[in-house]
């Protein structure tokens, strides 16, 4: 819904640009490729960003069925680690190697 309304917002920007304002061609043409730029990299990092939250939340799935996970090289799992959800991360529990260790779930594969 918030891409409807960026899109009506950019095309009365483009009216008002077309319609009032006294700047040639060109730098209507220059003013609107900035804005697609900035656009289209806003559309994009929202994408990388859905992405990311999607893997992490896979992985905290994973461990949650009680399989192992990876993360920065570390095989992560329930009998090991402990998860924390308020910051999605894994801490290392008492009496095992990985004793309070924290590892982020965003660095999961």
């Amino acid at each position: 819904m918030a891409y409807i309304y960026g899109l009506i917002i950019v095309t009365l920007l483009f009216a008002a640009l077309h319609y009032f304002t006294e700047l040639d061609k060109f730098q209507k043409l220059l003013i609107g490729a900035v804005l697609l730029v900035i656009i289209l990299g806003a559309v994009a990092y929202n994408q990388y960003n859905k992405m990311q939250r999607e893997k992490m939340l896979n992985a905290i799935i994973k461990y949650k069925q009680g399989k192992t996970i990876t993360c920065n090289g570390v095989d992560v799992n329930a009998s090991i680690y402990s998860l924390s959800i308020g910051t999605y991360t894994f801490i290392g529990k008492k009496n095992t190697p990985h004793y309070a260790e924290m590892i982020s779930a965003s660095d999961c594969e």
